[in-house]
């Protein structure tokens, strides 16, 4: 689950990770009283949505206007609010649709004398947390990683302890820090990396990590993500959920108890079993297909999850053809055949259907398929079930 940078800042706080005084606001006269607020003369007027990116993002509807704005008066604050609320940002990270951004954040002008980068997140390969760094903050990371890779500085950390108070000294000093930065680096990392683990994130990043000309360090960014399958110890998360954020049919999927997750291609994939789901991609893709989806209806599906799968496929108009791919264990062949039918008959498929089925009384499946007179494909494995659904896009 994502959250919004003021959502994130709020939280770093509460963990002891400095940040920049601000003020959520949802309205241009809030934006403007905010600036007056907040007390100085420079002051930052952000938009707040899930995607990375808005510094250098455009509204569709004010294509000169920006994301994320430096002001320096009240009327400067109300302008750029009035301009961003309601309207469309579009970034690297959004797609040309873009996101409608409902809420702006007011943030304190700094006086920066330098830009960090830090992020907490799992190493797979190693299989621990890790806290990646980097002197060249404010950057696009990946263009750091590509083009000057001894930039980007890498410490495992403990997933009991935390970050060990040597580890953050040491680090500071490759970050190329100084006196009252380093000691406040000794702080700085390892709140964040205890806020990461004890929250179960996926991710925690700060770019920037600003130096201050006083040597505070101070997060002018927060972007925080958090493990979905953890969400059920931290209750006190479900109040920053903005699921006009998320896209719908994953929302109806979660509802009906389904792992569905939207992508760009035109079949629809219905399976049970997340690692089917990735066989079931890869074959399409090698076959010259692209996935619309990856929906996994779980090892007990009933026929209301089956019609909910199939109803949530197809109300993506992208979807031409359906390629269902089920291995029956503990579940019988037969049963999800009989749940397949029910289903297509109430929601009315008419794209090319593919089933592929194996498992426990697959025989008796495939002869319920064949004897239903219904226009499906049936598949003898994954490959021919890959091929055929591929095929019939051009049929």
């Amino acid at each position: 689950m994502k959250i919004h940078e003021y959502q994130a800042k709020e939280l770093f706080r509460a963990a002891g990770v400095p940040t920049p005084r601000g003020i959520v606001c949802k309205s241009p006269e809030e934006a403007a009283a905010a600036f007056g607020e907040l007390g100085g003369s420079l002051a930052v007027v952000k938009s707040q949505i899930h995607a990375g990116g808005r510094g250098k993002g455009h509204f569709k509807e004010h294509p000169d206007q920006a994301g994320v704005v430096l002001v320096r008066s009240a009327d400067e604050a109300k302008q750029n609010a009035a301009r961003m609320l309601g309207s469309t940002l579009v970034t690297i990270q959004t797609g040309e649709e873009g996101k409608k951004v409902n809420t702006v954040f007011v943030e304190e002008g700094l006086d920066i004398a330098n830009e960090l980068y830090v992020a907490v997140t799992v190493d797979r390969d190693r299989r621990t947390p890790i806290l990646i760094a980097s002197s060249e903050g404010g950057m696009d990371i990946e263009h750091v990683a590509e083009h000057t890779p001894e930039k980007i500085l890498k410490t495992p950390v403990d997933g009991g302890y935390g970050l060990h108070a040597f580890q953050a000294t040491e680090l500071a000093f490759k970050l190329g820090l100084e006196g009252k930065a380093v000691r406040k680096a000794a702080k700085f990392l390892p709140a964040l990396v205890r806020f990461f683990l004890d929250s179960d994130c996926d991710m925690a990043e700060v770019n920037p990590l600003v130096v201050t000309g006083a040597g505070d360090l101070v997060a002018l960014d927060a972007k925080v993500s958090f493990d979905g399958n953890a969400l059920f110890r931290h209750k006190n998360l479900d109040a920053y959920r903005d699921l006009t954020e998320e896209n719908d049919s994953e929302i109806r999927a979660g509802k009906a108890g389904l792992s569905y997750v939207k992508l760009d291609g035109n079949i629809g994939c219905l399976v049970n079993g997340a690692g089917l789901a990735m066989s079931t991609m890869d074959l399409i893709q090698l076959h010259g297909g692209e996935p619309a989806n990856f929906l996994d209806v779980g090892g007990g599906a009933s026929v209301e999850a089956i019609t909910e799968a199939f109803e949530i496929i197809l109300a993506d108009p992208n979807v031409k053809a359906i390629l269902v791919n089920i291995f029956g264990g503990i579940m019988r062949c037969d049963y999800v055949v009989e749940a397949l039918l029910e289903a297509y008959d109430k929601v009315g498929i008419t794209v090319p259907l593919v089933v592929r089925l194996e498992g426990t009384n697959v025989e008796k499946a495939r002869t319920m398929l064949a004897d239903s007179g219904k226009d499906i494909a049936t598949a003898a494995d994954l490959t021919d079930a890959a091929q055929k659904v591929v095929a019939s896009l051009s049929a």
